[in-house]
């Protein structure tokens, strides 16, 4: 933990609210696209092997195609593509991260999933502005982590432009 200091006169309060903010820490799911990038595990319903991808006619290029998860249709799409960056094809380590954006259900096809880890809010910082563009609004923060950087994904930003047709979110 840091160490307090509370103010010689004054209000303790000042400061607790910097205090409490420290102490604020978020779970993010980590995947590899070539490089390490992160999503809210809060947005994560589950994580499953690539298996029965059924392409669409006339859909995007990033459109891997559909599943069938436990009898229900799932839109998936391959996330390097949706970002622009070379597909590599898929490997042992492919997976599909299974996410839920507002009301729709999407399975993102990413080459692998790494790590679920707590990351202090002190060390995410916002993307430097040199990188970011119109169609890259999606980016929300770069976490430092010891020996490594993760990209931090807003889903709710990065699909909003699509128009996936799912069937409504069943609770369980």
């Amino acid at each position: 933990m840091s160490n307090m200091k509370l103010p010689a006169a004054g209000l303790a309060e000042e400061i607790l609210a910097d205090y409490k903010e420290e102490l604020k820490e978020s779970q993010i799911i980590t995947f590899n696209l070539g490089e390490e990038y992160g999503v809210p595990i809060s947005q994560v319903r589950e994580i499953v092997r690539v298996a029965g991808i059924t392409r669409v006619p006339n859909s995007p290029a990033y459109m891997e195609g559909v599943i069938n998860l436990r009898g229900r249709v799932l839109p998936v799409l391959n996330l390097r593509k949706r970002l622009k960056l070379e597909d590599c094809g898929l490997s042992k380590s492919s997976r599909i991260i299974v996410t839920e954006v507002g009301s729709k259900v999407i399975g993102l096809l990413v080459d692998a999933v790494s790590h679920v880890i707590r990351v202090p809010a002190g060390v995410v910082e916002a993307p430097p502005e040199e990188v970011l563009e119109v169609d890259t609004d999606y980016l929300t923060g770069v976490c430092k982590l010891k020996e490594r950087l993760v990209i931090l994904l807003d889903l709710e930003k990065l699909l909003r432009r699509e128009k996936f047709e799912t069937s409504d979110v069943e609770q369980g």
